[in-house]
């Protein structure tokens, strides 16, 4: 898996290039509770024994799309409550924090370790990985990340999921600048 902090810059990604309409604080941060939560399976791993081949065990049910969708749903609904369900404020909370959720999952689906990410669970425990693993992946536990291996994943997070992040800001950047400027009118 990519390192918690790797997951939580991709959902400042996300959101950043959203740019609606100015967001409460809580906004943002669900949104980075979005990127880490599937991760919150290693407390079943660690403590209640579950065995990461099990649907609840690492890399299971909480890294799935469907999980996703049901926390962004969960969350548009409990904390966005001004906006009425079905409306297109309500999907669009929705569509956001699903997606960052579900971000999380198709990373770990990049990594070159593990079992695997139980992409269709709770349809089928199946685990899977993405034909293509660039990213390294990272050790559970802070001990074991300290060190040479550590190093090893954050040049691979570095080089495989920040540099792609700042040139997608980058260039969106660019492009909102350009059609601000192209389209704005100017008074004689």
């Amino acid at each position: 898996m990519p390192t918690i902090i790797t997951h939580m810059a991709v959902a400042g990604t996300v959101v950043t290039l959203i740019k609606t309409k100015r967001q409460p604080v809580r906004f943002y941060l669900l949104a980075l509770l979005c990127s880490i939560l599937p991760d919150a399976d290693v407390v079943g791993y660690h403590y209640f024994h579950i065995p990461s081949g099990h649907i609840l065990g690492h890399r299971g049910f909480f890294h799935s799309p469907f999980f996703a969708i049901l926390l962004g749903i969960f969350i548009g609904t409990l904390f966005f409550r001004r906006e009425p369900i079905f409306t297109r404020g309500w999907f669009a909370y929705v569509l956001i924090f699903t997606l960052i959720a579900a971000s999380h999952g198709l990373l770990d689906a990049l990594t070159n370790g593990g079992n695997g990410i139980a992409l269709l669970s709770p349809f089928s425990s199946q685990r899977y990985f993405f034909p293509w693993t660039p990213i390294e992946v990272s050790p559970l536990g802070i001990q074991r990340f300290l060190g040479p291996r550590g190093i090893s994943v954050m040049i691979s997070e570095i080089l495989w999921i920040w540099i792609p992040l700042v040139g997608i800001f980058g260039s969106a950047e660019f492009i909102r600048m350009y059609f601000r400027k192209k389209y704005e009118f100017k008074s004689e």
